[in-house]
């Protein structure tokens, strides 16, 4: 006969399968407490199947989770942990009441364990690290003291039923102190942002944005979405990245200033406008520093020229900014607007700013918060775009009026359950340099993945359609945007796993965006997967991936090498006289691609870098950028 349930509820779970690819695996799950096991089962009805069991006596320590500002993918925001023997498991509760109790009942069955430990990881171990003290062995003994039998909840618990009626003596008098009364709490001061786009509200629970317009910010929800509040009291979910802080100093809410626009793209621009006195101000080479790139159409000669000028800083406190050193300002915004008047050494006064007003809104992660699921009667199939690695891509329309691409997944081409739980994860994943995953239609065959829609297709074709007209620094603006893209996806420790130009699309901007991240992981052929198949990109991969098959953002690393050979070679095939078995033996006795005419010395040594015989000494993705960025730059001082 089991024993007596003394707590049952439908909990999600946090996978623990190393052998998942994804760090973030949710499972629905009922959940039995009784006064010697924990169990969990995969479905609530009376022939439900246990997955899991614990007995209490193993049980080192039951705490809530800080969330710490993570992103939690399912619908459950309450976390807490379960640490017994070597492992921890992770469950997310549906309301705060509802964790409290379950830990505070918990930490009432183990309070006699004599494996309690002193201390424990208030935050997640995710990604290699525990969130709360960066350890990176997931043994490590904990940061934080645990209390057994202290507070785990602001809100009371929900009286045992039969014991309302015992009231707490009451407490004691406290005697009189000359001490001031404390402060108040001071209340957080609320958050207030300017839209960067409008932002028509796709669903009801969305705030549509007015470009210009302040908003304040209720809760941030995640990375991607915040819930907020406009100037009516009317409230709803807007996508992060079209909006910014309004405060003194953030640049992003002037129309002057362009985050993601380099040198190369700054002058295409400028040269576009072909107006006398016609800026931008974009971020330079060094990280933190701001470049003015101004257009003069007259010059002495009759031709036209652009000067690329850095915003210095005084060393002395309060810091002073200047482009002219007898003119000083305390700010960035009043330094432009001082210029706007008078050139004061610059080439020409800043008449015509130049490149936000005319940008298209970036892409969201997803068409609203939480919505990955598409209905497929919501979208309009239009023409073939061709026919990718898991079958045909057709450009489309969601809701009639949003452009998209749209993959149907081929029968037997991809592990699709596995894919789908990953699809959750990989729209949190949103950088202009990346092509955005919006969602999936899993709930019919064939499953359909919806993308952003790139005009201009794959960077190969876009290279050899080209070949001849792109000057050298339009090919490295090409290289740079790829690079910009891993660097985030370096960051978020996601590995590409099959980068190449055939895998990064073009838009009708000439921006590149990398494209297919991780998705190698769930081709089912054989040939694509297996090192010796005709198809693995064995020209794009460093010696441990076709040795070992060891993959990391360093083997990324490799292939960003090889990409930017095919940006300089404008299209060519690497190794194009020589087989896959060849170029092995090629590669593992230390021979690399030669130098493309294209491309400089200079160039050329950055691709040799990325293909060191070591991971450990090829260069990060943040370093290439700097590395690229300062190429392309060619700052100039203002003459006196």
């Amino acid at each position: 006969m089991s024993a007596e349930p003394l707590l049952e509820e439908l909990l999600i779970k946090r996978s623990q399968q190393k052998k998942k690819t994804s760090p973030l695996n949710y499972k629905e799950r009922l959940f039995v407490l009784t006064k010697s096991t924990l169990s969990y089962y995969d479905r609530r009805s009376e022939k439900r199947f246990r997955k899991g069991l614990i007995e209490l006596n193993r049980i080192k320590c039951v705490e809530i989770v800080k969330n710490g500002g993570i992103v939690i993918p399912c619908q459950y925001k309450y976390p807490f942990q379960v640490v017994y023997d070597n492992s921890t498991l992770y469950v997310f509760a549906p309301s705060q009441d509802s964790r409290s109790q379950w830990v505070q009942s918990l930490k009432d069955e183990i309070k006699e364990n004599s494996t309690v430990v002193a201390k424990f990881h208030p935050h997640f171990w995710q990604e290699g690290a525990w969130l709360c003290c960066r350890q990176v062995e997931k043994m490590a003994p904990g940061c934080e003291e645990y209390k057994l039998f202290g507070d785990i909840s602001r809100k009371p618990l929900p009286p045992i039923p039969g014991e309302e009626r015992r009231r707490p003596a009451p407490p004691a008098p406290v005697p009189p102190s000359s001490d001031p009364p404390p402060l108040p709490p001071q209340q957080p001061q609320q958050e207030t942002v300017v839209a960067l786009y409008d932002f028509p509200g796709a669903e009801p629970h969305d705030l549509s944005l007015k470009k210009g317009e302040e908003y304040i910010i209720v809760e941030k929800c995640d990375v991607n979405w915040y819930k907020a509040r406009n100037k009516y009291g009317e409230e709803g979910y807007i996508p992060s990245n079209y909006v910014t802080e309004k405060k003194c100093g953030n640049l992003e809410q002037f129309v002057w200033y362009s985050k993601q626009v380099n040198r190369n793209k700054a002058e295409a621009l400028l040269r576009e406008e072909d107006k006398e006195g016609a800026f931008i101000v974009r971020d330079s080479s060094t990280a933190g520093a701001y470049t003015v790139s101004v257009y003069a159409k007259c010059l002495g000669d009759g031709g036209s020229a652009i000067k690329h000028y850095h915003i210095k800083e005084t060393s002395g406190s309060p810091k002073q900014y200047y482009l002219a050193e007898k003119h000083l300002f305390s700010n960035i915004p009043d330094l432009i607007e001082y210029h706007k008047h008078n050139a004061a050494g610059l080439v020409a006064r800043l008449r015509y700013s130049v490149g936000k007003q005319d940008t298209s809104a970036p892409s969201t992660a997803g068409f609203s918060y939480e919505k990955w699921e598409i209905n497929p009667s919501e979208l309009t199939f239009m023409k073939e775009l061709g026919c990718g690695q898991f079958g045909q891509v057709r450009l489309g329309k969601w809701r009639a009026q949003h452009k998209v691409a749209i993959k149907a997944i081929r029968e037997g081409a991809m592990y699709e359950e596995d894919f789908i739980e990953e699809a959750k994860v990989m729209m949190r994943l949103s950088h202009p340099r990346l092509v955005q995953l919006y969602g999936v239609c899993s709930q019919q065959r064939p499953i359909y993945i919806v993308t952003e829609f790139m005009e201009m297709g794959c960077l190969l074709n876009v290279l050899r359609q080209k070949r001849g007209s792109q000057t050298k620094d339009m090919l490295l603006s090409a290289a740079l945007d790829v690079c910009q893209g891993m660097e985030y996806l370096e960051k978020n420790r996601f590995i590409h796993r099959d980068l190449a130009a055939r895998n990064c699309l073009v838009n009708d901007s000439m921006v590149v965006k990398v494209s297919d991240f991780g998705m190698t992981r769930y081709v089912l052929d054989d040939q694509y997967t297996s090192s010796s198949g005709a198809k693995f990109p064995v020209k794009w991969s460093p010696p441990e991936v076709f040795s070992f098959s060891k993959y990391s953002s360093k083997s990324d690393v490799w292939s960003f090498g090889v990409l930017m050979w095919e940006v300089f070679t404008e299209g060519r095939m690497p190794f194009e006289q020589n087989s896959n078995h060849e170029v092995v033996s090629m590669v593992m006795k230390g021979h690399r691609l030669y130098r493309p005419k294209l491309a400089s010395e200079t160039i050329y040594g950055i691709m040799q870098k990325c293909w060191h015989e070591r991971p450990d000494k090829r260069p990060s993705f943040k370093e290439l950028v700097s590395k690229i960025s300062a190429v392309l730059e060619g700052d100039v001082p203002p003459t006196p």
